[in-house]
């Protein structure tokens, strides 16, 4: 028997490919470089199976190029950059990889907090510089955290183990989704329900941990960033969209909040100029999920899915 075709758009951890190898006539997976969207349409049309990433847009123009496509497996947890109902109507699956990020995810962004509040990356440049000249009562002052106010916009699974580790640090946890957690969740997070305006005014830090779809693009917008504090800050580690980033530029250049913390960008791999100036925003190159153990765990559940989609079977993670 033939085994199945599948391509991965890019580089995948040695052990996942071992594992496809074995059971699929494999391409791709080992540069770096992304396909351009000629290259993928092209690659994919003798193609039972994708692997695919974030990065890639898998929309209905590159589905109907592979008529023999039965199976996208996305090494994220995310989605959306897979046009869903489309897939849908051409009867093709669609799995994510949700999960086993969580913990690494939750961890980055506390980092995220951290660094921001207590103005780590920027005290790192000063002593590399070796602009050091001794202990100074006022030298790169930071927040605390204790006894402040957390707020989590999206309490998934992510936004949950953000909550769980504040606890750590005696903060006030607030959070808003659109689904109420239960009253055992809110307890074992120990986090309450606020509405979103009133997240956003009463709130130390805010950390965004939402999916992002059409409800949620630029839901923090200037007009919602307006109701921060001013010495409140700003942390996303979920998708760069959902926060208007040129508003968020103004808002940090005029200081009417205190600070940022990116991971994650509204036009990636692209960063808003404005951002790049900045000296109250740390910037990282979307690396919530990157540990060893969690990349290699997203890509062994990718390719899990994909085998298991092309046998026929149910594969754990299915969206679509």
């Amino acid at each position: 028997m033939m085994k199945p075709r599948v391509l991965v758009t890019r580089k995948l951890l040695p052990e996942a490919l071992v594992y496809l190898k074995k059971h699929a006539a494999l391409e791709g997976g080992k540069a770096r470089r992304g396909l351009s969207r000629a290259e993928l349409k092209e690659k994919i049309r003798d193609k039972e199976g994708l692997l695919s990433f974030l990065v890639d847009q898998i929309d209905r123009e590159v589905m109907e190029a592979a008529p023999r496509l039965r199976i996208i497996a996305n090494c994220a947890v995310g989605f959306d950059n897979i046009d869903i109902g489309e897939a849908r109507r051409l009867g093709i699956l669609v799995t994510n990889t949700p999960g086993v990020l969580t913990e690494a995810t939750a961890d980055l962004t506390w980092a995220l907090i951290l660094a921001t509040a207590r103005k780590i990356p920027q005290a790192d440049r000063f002593t590399r510089k070796k602009r050091l000249k001794g202990w100074e009562l006022d030298l790169f002052l930071g927040q605390d955290l204790s006894g402040k106010r957390l707020g989590i916009i999206g309490m998934g699974r992510i936004g949950q183990a953000v909550a769980r580790r504040a606890q750590a640090f005696r903060m006030d946890v607030v959070y808003n989704d659109p689904r109420r957690l239960t009253l055992g969740e809110e307890k074992a997070s120990g986090a309450a329900f606020l509405p979103l305006d009133e997240l956003l005014r009463t709130s130390d830090i805010v950390s965004v941990h939402a999916s992002l779809n059409p409800s949620t693009f630029h839901l923090l917008s200037a007009d919602k960033l307006s109701l921060m504090k001013k010495e409140a800050i700003l942390v996303n580690a979920a998708r760069g969209p959902i926060v208007d980033e040129e508003a968020l530029a103004e808002a940090l250049a005029r200081r009417d909040i205190w600070g940022a913390g990116l991971d994650v960008y509204e036009k990636e791999p692209e960063v808003h100029p404005r951002l790049l100036k900045l000296d109250n925003v740390v910037l990282l190159p979307h690396i919530g999920s990157a540990t060893y153990e969690t990349r290699l765990r997203m890509a062994m559940t990718a390719a899990r899915n994909l085998i298991l989609g092309l046998r026929g079977e149910r594969p754990e993670n299915l969206v679509a």
